[in-house]
Formats: structure tokens, C-alpha cells, sequence
């Protein structure tokens, strides 16, 4: 997919919601997205941050997009159903639905990890993916197409020690995206897939290995190209595939 050359008009008249857009990944794949043809709607705890990005997007000459701050740690099903109901009022329909934002929190063997922290990156990693998808399902239907990707990792596809909730959390999105192309296989134009980014630079990266040179990994925008296939409608016919970037 490094090789694939999006259409300037790829994502013309699609809704795309992204979360964790405010750096990184989420920050790339929306200017991108923004620059060939889709409203995006920008998820992120941090404001300042998905302003930034939302400046960044209309300097680029992407179409305007929308902001929706939102902390996914302490977000109920109720906020997910109100997003949903503003989604719905204002767009009509969801073609697109990026679960990006993740957390690591601390690498410890289970024994010694710490409860609170383990239910917090669950939260983030696995329920919030859940509920979002969930409440979305309606617009996501309504759609012509749509494309769902849950953003994995290769420590949920081959659990390491000491990745914790973060690598349950991962092995679990890979389930629920295998259970939802399933459900949606014969009865919606849902195509659904997970995606592997590898080694990106990234906080999150950071965090895992903070004595790794930032240049011996990828910068967010190499995959840009990946994420562009699997939201536009070149990528229709692909669902259920755990995908990686090589």
C-alpha cells in the first residue's frame, strides 16, 4: 500500500471520524484525509492539540472539519450515544470510523500490575473502541460504504511479558474486529478491518522504549498511503483482515 496514489477526490463526500487526532497518527491521517475530499471530525481529550491539527487542515486547503473534544478514559455509553446524535444531526451518515487513540500506562509483570492503571487502559484500548463502534453502527449503515479500522499492535497478535493491559487490550480488539466483519459481512456494506502500524514515532512509542533513538522508527506520515487504501473505496472487498504496514 506504500505504493498506492490516492485521487485528490478519494474521500469526496465522506464523514470520517478519527480518534486520538490530535498528534501523531490520528493527526496525519486527518490532514490527509481532510486534504483529499472528507470532513473529518477530530476525537481528542486535548483541545489546543485538535486546534492545531484544525489549523493545520485548513492551511492545507482540506475541507473544514469539526472538532469533538472528548476524554475516552472517563467517557460513559450515554456520551457515546450523545456524539452519535450529533454526528447524525449534523452529517447524516458515517462513512469512515478510525479507532486510534490508545494508552500504555507502565510495562510490569502481572503480579505487581496495578489494577486502577490496568482498568483505565482498557478503558481507552477496548471499551472505548466498543462503545464508539457501537453507537456509530446506525450512520455507519446509512452509508453507501463505510470503513471501520481498529488500529492494532503486534503485541496483541503474539503477547510479549510484561506488556499487561496494553497486550490484553490489543488481543481483544483483534477479536472484535473479527466478531463485527462477521456481523456485518452479509448485511451492510461495512467492510472492517485492523491495521498494524509497527514501530512509529510516537508518545506512546516513547513511553515503551525510552531509551530508542526517535529515527530508528517511521514518522506518523509514512503511513498515510496504508490508511487512505483502507478509508477510500479502493479498499472495498477487504474486511476481517488483520493488516500490517511492511
Amino acid at each position: 500500500m506504500r505504493d498506492y496514489h490516492p485521487p485528490k477526490d478519494l474521500l469526496a463526500g465522506r464523514t470520517i471520524l478519527i480518534t486520538g487526532a490530535g498528534d501523531g497518527i490520528g493527526r496525519e491521517v486527518a490532514i490527509a484525509s481532510a486534504t483529499h475530499g472528507a470532513t473529518v471530525v477530530l476525537l481528542g481529550r486535548t483541545i489546543a492539540k485538535l486546534e492545531s491539527v484544525y489549523d493545520s487542515i485548513e492551511a492545507a486547503g482540506g475541507v473544514q472539519p469539526a472538532i469533538y473534544p472528548m476524554n475516552l478514559e472517563g467517557a460513559t455509553p450515554h456520551d457515546y450515544a450523545e456524539l452519535a446524535e450529533t454526528l447524525n444531526k449534523e452529517f447524516g451518515s458515517l462513512e469512515g470510523l478510525l479507532h486510534n487513540a490508545a494508552q500504555l500506562r507502565l510495562l510490569s509483570r502481572l503480579d505487581d500490575y496495578d489494577p486502577e492503571s490496568w482498568y483505565q487502559v482498557m478503558q481507552v484500548n477496548l471499551n472505548a473502541p466498543f462503545l464508539l463502534t457501537q453507537a456509530c453502527l446506525p450512520m455507519l449503515r446509512k452509508a453507501e460504504e463505510a470503513s471501520v479500522i481498529f488500529t492494532a499492535d503486534s503485541i496483541g497478535r503474539q503477547p510479549r511479558a510484561y506488556w499487561g493491559a496494553y497486550a490484553v487490550s490489543k488481543a481483544g480488539v483483534e477479536g472484535m474486529m473479527q466478531l463485527l466483519a462477521e456481523e456485518t459481512r452479509d448485511s451492510s456494506r461495512i467492510r472492517v478491518n485492523s491495521f498494524d502500524p509497527g514501530p512509529t514515532r510516537s508518545r506512546l512509542r516513547r513511553l515503551a522504549y525510552p531509551g530508542e533513538e526517535p529515527e530508528q522508527c517511521k514518522p506518523p506520515g509514512d503511513l498515510v498511503p496504508d490508511y487512505l487504501w483502507l478509508l477510500g473505496p479502493d479498499s472495498i472487498g477487504t474486511s476481517g483482515q488483520a493488516l500490517s504496514y511492511r
